[in-house]
């Protein structure tokens, strides 16, 4: 049996538990959508491991990602998040967190859920590639510039397309597990 993995993970505890267990699962559940979308945008400009990290402060300081709470938070609240040392304190991307929550909320009254509206640029079926080698991998396809646009033209803030992508890889809406990892479905 193939155990080899992606190499980006390498042999950090946290990055080899989300590469097994989370990175390129698809993800059909509004609530685990919003956490990822949350910290994709937190993690624009910094690395992943460093949002993992901080994956259960983020949890703790967001209301474990409930995006109804999220959505009505108030300036208190914002003023709070600001000064938590457990997250990413960064003012807009404090501000995209909130605005999100209620662009998200918009799409699921739009669409009966974010996943269905979502999951519908594949047709309900996860792309899967055949990456040999990291270096083949894009930051960016026209998938996820068309996504980025359309959250865009809906409100959400930090959703460029290379955060966009990242997020789909993340939630298997894309899976970019390499060809040589016991992840990929070939492998």
């Amino acid at each position: 049996m193939n155990n080899e993995r992606c190499s980006w993970c390498g042999s950090d505890e946290i990055y080899v538990a989300y590469h097994d267990s989370e990175w390129g699962t698809p993800v059909y559940d509004d609530q685990r959508l919003y956490e990822f979308l949350l910290l994709e945008t937190f993690q624009a400009g910094l690395s992943w491991i460093t949002i993992l990290r901080k994956r259960e402060n983020f949890s703790k300081a967001f209301d474990h990602f409930d995006y109804y709470k999220i959505a009505a938070y108030d300036e208190q609240k914002y003023l709070e998040l600001l000064q938590n040392t457990g997250i990413v304190r960064n003012r807009l991307k404090i501000r995209a967190a909130i605005q999100n929550a209620q662009a998200f909320m918009e799409v699921q009254r739009e669409f009966g859920s974010f996943s269905d509206y979502l999951w519908r640029f594949v047709n309900h079926k996860p792309i899967v590639n055949d990456w040999k080698t990291l270096e083949e991998v894009p930051p960016s396809t026209d998938l996820s510039d068309q996504i980025s646009k359309d959250l865009k033209k809906r409100g959400f803030k930090f959703v460029g397309s290379t955060v966009i992508y990242a997020y789909l890889q993340a939630v298997g809406v894309v899976n970019d597990h390499l060809t040589t990892c016991f992840k990929h479905p070939d492998s």
